[in-house]
């Protein structure tokens, strides 16, 4: 049964949650030991829905005050409408960072609505072309021993059935091989193995670290330079050993930013990040982008939010099982958990599928905001 003629949105909840990582982590540019979790709740004719971004607790405040307020009362049915309505009252706020992280959780908590009013997945409202999407494993932070890294990779691949997994490097290059070495060693010969530098190098170092890691079979340099750089990206993405592949793109937030990388020809894939990049709306927008420029998309993070986006999106190759977000929903937020490689989604659940649990989140909860239409 489809919803009513008129629905509009009642109610939106905006939560902000300080989640601590198991481990100190760090990548190539950066460390960390919590994560940000925001929250966005819209209902609508008894009917509740989830959105989130993983970002600065001062995404929550620009909702509550800014974009809230332009969804409270409108259609329901209609987030492309309010998406615009939100990029437009935005405009002198600068449509990057946390801007586009606000809206990018406002968009998905609406299309989650949408889809949960009709009830049915948001793959099957979207158009799904397939049940699931293969993952691989996202973690081997540079702050992780030798063991530890050892432990976390051939996890992934030996017990549960991930055949391609992804490091972080570039945060002491000149130990860099040897982890590399140790990390092939632990995953065996078949299984892919990435590499991400979070654009620690210069172009030159970049290029050194590739010849060292194709040795131990790397097919992927994630940001060997800083996606900013989109010529010493396409620099170092044509000179690679063959069989390497470069792939940039998390930090993009608007559909101008992805044109440039693609007609730069800075990447061989094309990272998409929806919590982001304007959630379901701006997701869709830059991947049909980078469909025909005949590049495939990897999603970055959030697998809970973008296994639906890829199975109704053929140019998403595969999604990122990230070790942090992967804790997070399948803990707080009920997700499913991936099985011989793939991620798929239950097909009786409607929308994303996922509830918040306020019992076990409780603990992490910072801040919680309820406001309701007039």
């Amino acid at each position: 049964m489809g919803p009513r003629a008129a629905c509009t949105v009642e109610r939106i909840a905006v939560s902000t949650f300080e989640i601590p990582t198991d481990l100190p982590e760090q990548d190539g540019t950066l460390s960390w030991n919590k994560t940000v979790l925001v929250t966005v709740e819209a209902a609508s004719d008894g009917v509740s829905s989830l959105g989130y971004t993983y970002a600065d607790a001062a995404t929550a405040k620009l909702i509550e005050e800014k974009l809230a307020p332009i969804a409270l009362g409108g259609d329901a049915l209609g987030p492309e409408a309010a998406y615009a309505q939100m990029e437009k009252a935005t405009r002198n706020l600068g449509g990057d960072g946390i801007t586009a992280m606000a809206v990018s959780a406002m968009d998905l908590a609406l299309w989650d609505l949408k889809a949960r009013l009709f009830e049915v997945p948001l793959a099957t409202l979207l158009g799904a072309t397939r049940t699931d999407v293969p993952v691989y494993g996202s973690g081997g932070f540079t702050s992780y021993d030798l063991g530890t890294l050892q432990r976390q990779l051939a996890g992934w691949v030996k017990e549960q059935g991930i055949p391609r997994v992804k490091m972080k490097v570039g945060a002491h290059p000149e130990q860099d091989h040897e982890r590399v070495r140790a990390a092939r060693e632990a995953i065996g010969d078949e299984a892919e193995l990435f590499v991400d530098a979070n654009g620690a190098h210069s172009a030159k170092r970049a290029l050194a670290q590739a010849q060292k890691f194709a040795q131990f079979g790397v097919s992927w340099f994630e940001e060997p330079v800083s996606s900013d750089r989109l010529d010493a990206l396409r620099f170092v993405r044509e000179r690679v050993p063959g069989g390497m592949e470069v792939a940039a793109g998390e930090y993009g937030y608007r559909l101008e930013y992805f044109l440039r990388m693609l007609q730069a020809s800075a990447v061989d894939v094309l990272q998409l990040d929806a919590t982001r990049c304007g959630g379901v709306t701006g997701f869709l927008r830059a991947a049909h982008l980078s469909q025909a420029f005949g590049i495939p998309v990897s999603t970055h993070c959030a697998p809970a939010l973008h296994v639906q986006l890829g199975c109704a999106c053929g140019a998403v190759r595969h999604l990122e099982y990230f070790h942090d977000h992967v804790r997070i929903e399948s803990s707080l937020l009920g997700a499913p958990k991936a099985r011989d490689g793939v991620l798929g989604f239950d097909p009786a659940l409607p929308g994303f599928g996922l509830v918040l649990d306020t019992e076990r989140s409780a603990v992490f909860q910072r801040a919680h905001v309820e406001l309701r239409a007039h």
